[in-house]
């Protein structure tokens, strides 16, 4: 499948240094930063520093190097923060949503790392 990836999205701004961010954690091949509008009290968003979509192409398309940073720096971040769940019940919710149907509002693939609240169950069941 042929990805189409769009430069001028806000997340390739952000790389290039157009747009400001509040960074948490840079990696070679990640960047971690505070979402502008969060939806919990912790809201980070991860972010490969390649040209990738969705989890698909990043999957199909990324070095094992570029997949092994992402990851670990998402693991980093958690940590971090101090998300790591615990006897005090702190844990964390990871999301990657991935074409319009999941409401993906930015084409550039990022990790939302939730936490510091009960989140609820992930999805209302259909009923």
């Amino acid at each position: 499948m042929a990805y189409a990836y769009d430069d001028q999205n806000i997340f390739a701004k952000i790389l290039r240094g157009e747009i400001p961010n509040s960074t948490v954690l840079e990696t070679e091949h990640a960047l971690a930063f505070h979402d502008i509008r969060p939806h919990a009290p912790v809201h980070v968003l991860v972010i490969p520093k390649g040209p990738y979509v969705n989890w698909d192409h990043f999957a199909a398309e990324a070095s094992d190097a570029e997949i092994g940073d992402f990851t670990r720096a998402v693991a980093k971040v958690c940590a971090y923060l101090g998300l790591t769940p615990g006897e005090d019940g702190m844990g964390y919710r990871l999301l990657a949503n991935s074409g319009p149907h999941s409401h993906q509002e930015v084409p550039h693939l990022h990790v939302h790392i939730l936490a510091g609240r009960p989140l609820g169950p992930m999805l209302v069941q259909p009923g």
